[in-house]
């Protein structure tokens, strides 16, 4: 009898120290997969193969974070998924473009902290030179607010065309040209295709990261670009979130390690030196262009 007694008990000791085991299991499972340490990040075209290389790193096992990239083309569609919960933050657009795409569509997307900046070029098959553009020249222009505004601005920069002195860097268009000598004419584009209707216009206007995936360097194909200074602060490219989120610790740690030594190594090997790292206190940058 006393055998038996002793056999249930040492059982069930037994069954007792799996039970707890397989809790401690449980608990272990449960905090890796702790949604509170997942980012799932919405991303496109060069920007997207920057974070898949973060996700993969050492550097985000070691800031305790599970990167997921999602990749969503189109920039609208980028910031509604923002808005809609199914990324929990972006990284692709420029503050002009954030502010441009709050004003139309009433949401209150915020940056979180700068990335980067690519200077916007003007491209041309036909031309060599600025001054070699002739009377009555086509002009391609990306036909969204933001980098329509960013674009005419390089025009002026340019010495092409002068602007109205209230020209809206986030909504201004060509009716808000106000010198045109050359008399060029303004064609409207989706900016995704700069690359490829070059033949087509005598000149295209094209952000950085079109005109790298389309094969070209700003650095060395752009017969004109940007210059990074003051006078480029809305195209700093930026992480946005949701206005709620914005504090989050988890989407904090994202900015260390975008500017951590080894993915700007990975960035100037990968992208011809023409992702300009720029670390600045995002609140001031945010309140002047909006």
């Amino acid at each position: 009898m006393k055998k038996r007694l002793f056999g249930i008990m040492v059982l069930g000791t037994v069954a007792l120290l799996a039970a707890c085991g397989n809790q401690t299991k449980e608990k272990k499972v449960e905090e890796a997969t702790d949604p509170k340490d997942k980012v799932v990040i919405g991303s496109v075209g060069g920007d997207a193969e920057i974070w898949k290389f973060i996700a993969e790193s050492e550097l985000a096992k070691e800031a305790g974070l599970a990167i997921e990239v999602k990749v969503i083309d189109g920039g609208p569609l980028l910031n509604t998924a923002t808005v809609e919960e199914q990324v929990d933050v972006n990284a692709f657009q420029s503050l002009g473009y954030l502010v441009s795409f709050n004003n139309d569509s009433q949401e209150k997307l915020v940056p979180i902290a700068t990335t980067y900046i690519e200077p916007m070029g003007i491209y041309s098959d036909k031309f060599k030179a600025i001054d070699d553009v002739e009377d009555g020249a086509i002009v391609a222009v990306a036909d969204n607010p933001a980098n329509t505004a960013r674009g005419l601005r390089l025009l002026e920069a340019s010495g092409l065309i002068k602007l109205a002195d209230d020209f809206d860097n986030g909504t201004g268009t060509p009716s808000d040209v106000t010198e045109n000598p050359k008399n060029l004419a303004f064609k409207l584009i989706d900016d995704t295709t700069g690359p490829r209707i070059l033949q087509d216009v005598g000149l295209a206007l094209i952000s950085n990261t079109v005109a790298f995936e389309g094969g070209l360097n700003v650095l060395d194909d752009a017969i004109f670009k940007e210059e990074v200074d003051e006078n480029t602060k809305s195209s700093i490219n930026v992480l946005a979130t949701r206005e709620d989120r914005q504090e989050d610790k988890e989407l904090q740690k994202l900015a260390t390690l975008f500017h951590s030594e080894e993915v700007k190594t990975y960035i100037k090997e990968n992208f011809g030196g023409t992702k300009i790292d720029v670390q600045e206190e995002i609140t001031p940058l945010w309140e002047a262009v909006q």
